[in-house]
């Protein structure tokens, strides 16, 4: 059989060039865009995961968030609990102090109006008291009790010696005002010029006197100068007569007894005074 060369080198040479055509024309463009995909395929792939990846990483910081918010929470509402509950003691123990300090206050209260009730009692019945000591004196020694006071105090003031006397002479001396002559009742111009007199004899010294009634010298008489004092009082029978008095009001069962010293002696004199003071 004879092989004509020529066809067979045309053939060659045709199947060469349709290589070539093919590969220039139609592979390396499929491999170009098989290429083009796959490298597409590999962006929208990486690009998925870097997605992904910011996905969990959002996902972790709102789960950290989360856990941070029920931390915050649990915290906020624990000390919300406790202040609640140092707000409540707080005000608990403010209640109670209050409670306390108003039943102190309604103590003190009750107190102040039975001691207020008891002075009340004691001035009356003292008034009473003395109103009839006196109108028994009247009666007995056919003089008035003012008068026999008057006698009482001037006998007293011309007994008076010592430091006592010194010191109360000293400021009637030396006092840039007049001494205060006080009494319950006012006393009348001769009774005022006999203190007066009693009072320059004893202290060999012109005394200028001024006289004032004052109710809390009940049947006594005061002499005061200089913050010098000197008193003849029959406050010892008001004493006890206070005391029984509050004996009465502590209990209702318990009569008020009578005074330990008679205000009238047996002979119709006033007896030895009760009080002589000099501060």
């Amino acid at each position: 059989m004879l092989i004509d060369w020529f066809t067979v080198g045309a053939q060659v040479l045709n199947f060469v060039v349709l290589v070539w055509l093919m590969k220039r024309f139609l592979y390396q463009p499929v491999l170009d865009a098989i290429a083009a995909r796959e490298k597409r395929i590999a962006d929208q792939i990486a690009d998925a995961a870097a997605k992904e990846a910011q996905a969990a990483s959002e996902r972790k910081a709102f789960e950290d968030r989360n856990t941070a918010f029920d931390q915050q929470r649990a915290d906020l509402l624990g000390k919300a609990t406790a202040d609640a509950q140092a707000q409540g003691q707080r005000l608990a123990d403010e209640a109670r102090k209050a409670a306390a300090a108003l039943a102190v206050q309604h103590q003190q209260s009750l107190a102040t109006q039975a001691a207020q009730l008891q002075q009340l009692i004691a001035g009356r019945a003292a008034h009473e008291v003395f109103a009839v000591a006196r109108k028994t004196l009247t009666d007995l020694a056919n003089v008035d009790l003012e008068e026999r006071m008057v006698e009482v105090f001037t006998r007293h003031l011309g007994e008076l010696a010592g430091p006592a006397k010194e010191a109360l002479g000293a400021a009637l001396q030396q006092s840039a005002e007049s001494a205060l002559v006080r009494s319950h009742f006012a006393l009348t111009a001769d009774r005022q010029a006999a203190i007066g007199n009693a009072v320059n004899v004893a202290f060999s010294a012109e005394i200028a006197l001024r006289f004032e009634t004052a109710a809390d010298t009940v049947c006594g008489i005061e002499l005061r100068a200089g913050g010098q004092k000197m008193a003849w009082t029959i406050a010892q029978y008001l004493r006890d007569f206070e005391h029984d008095v509050a004996a009465l009001l502590a209990s209702a069962a318990v009569p008020v007894s009578t005074p330990k010293d008679s205000v009238v002696s047996s002979d119709g004199t006033l007896p030895a005074p009760p009080a002589v003071t000099v501060a």
